[in-house]
């Protein structure tokens, strides 16, 4: 299948058929010191997250709401770490850096399209915690299975439909010589300055539909944790705001670092000029793995029941 890197021999442009990953190539030292930590990192992602949906699914203890909504967030990180962390470390040990056009914006839109699912199941995850300590009593008529179920829908409809046009976006746009992507994912506009067509849509679209929907998700989060908050320095239950307060808070940080590494990264993208370029870079790529090594952690293995669940299913190994 043919490429082209350039069109500086004053050739006619010809249209592209895949692209090539330039990942950290101008920094073999970063590639080499960078694939232990981030093999590590996915194999502890896919193993915790692989661990949670496997104790939630053989426990009948955790079939309840609040467990569903774990599980769904277990399989977003694990879509999401095999989407991109196979490809990286096939580029940094075997220099595997073609990618075809369809492969590429299948990557773009999985990406895009699961980042915001994660995102809408934190704000879910938030309400959860809000009725669970300032409305109790009437927990278990409002978090249903069947208030799971609309949640699912919900979150597919709303982030599938919405991210859907980035990639077709930029699929439609012409490619014509340059096929060498300066990162190593398929990220929106790595791929759209490649082309040889107006990006001014492409860019207006992929801004306004994110901070549609993780600003949006961010300020109920907020809002979720706010009130939270509130009730539970009203407790007066010996323990009570220290039991809350732990479990909610880190449960609030892990959203803050989701949501602040995006941060981050979309401001260092903006100011490329003043920083590295492989910086943005390494933090695209982390964005996709850090959270979905924490999450299983941070929300599984410190609630009790799920511990014990663990600890039951390794007994029966045994």
């Amino acid at each position: 299948m043919a490429h082209y890197d350039s069109n500086q021999n004053g050739t006619i442009p010809s249209e592209v058929s895949d692209f090539l990953l330039n990942c950290f190539v101008r920094s073999p030292s970063w590639q080499l010191w960078l694939s232990l930590p981030l093999g590590l990192l996915f194999l502890l992602a896919m193993g915790a997250n692989a661990t949670l949906l496997i104790t939630i699914r053989l426990e009948a203890s955790l079939h309840e709401p609040m467990y569903y909504l774990l599980s769904l967030l277990s399989s977003l990180d694990i879509v999401l770490c095999l989407t991109v962390m196979p490809k990286v470390l096939a580029i940094f040990w075997f220099d595997f850096r073609s990618i075809s056009f369809f492969f590429c914006f299948l990557q773009m839109f999985i990406m895009n399209c699961f980042l915001a699912m994660e995102s809408c199941t934190f704000m879910v995850m938030a309400y959860d915690r809000y009725v669970a300590i300032c409305h109790p009593l009437r927990y278990p008529s409002i978090i249903t299975d069947q208030f799971v179920v609309k949640a699912l829908i919900f979150i597919l409809a709303r982030n599938v439909l919405l991210t859907l046009p980035i990639p077709i976006l930029s699929a439609r746009l012409y490619y014509c010589g340059r096929n060498i992507i300066e990162n190593c994912i398929c990220a929106n506009m790595s791929v759209s300055r490649l082309s040889c067509s107006n990006v001014t849509i492409n860019r207006f679209y992929q801004f306004a539909a994110g901070w549609t929907l993780l600003g949006s998700d961010l300020i109920l989060i907020f809002l979720s944790y706010t009130l939270i908050l509130r009730a539970v320095l009203r407790l007066k239950a010996e323990g009570a705001v220290t039991k809350a307060l732990s479990t909610c808070g880190s449960h609030f940080i892990l959203i803050l670092f989701f949501s602040t590494i995006l941060l981050v990264f979309i401001l260092t993208h903006v100011a490329k000029k003043k920083v590295s370029p492989e910086v943005p870079v390494l933090l695209n790529v982390l964005h996709h793995v850090i959270p979905a090594a924490l999450n299983p952690i941070v929300y599984g293995v410190r609630t009790q029941e799920i511990k014990q669940g663990i600890q039951r299913l390794l007994k029966k190994g045994w």
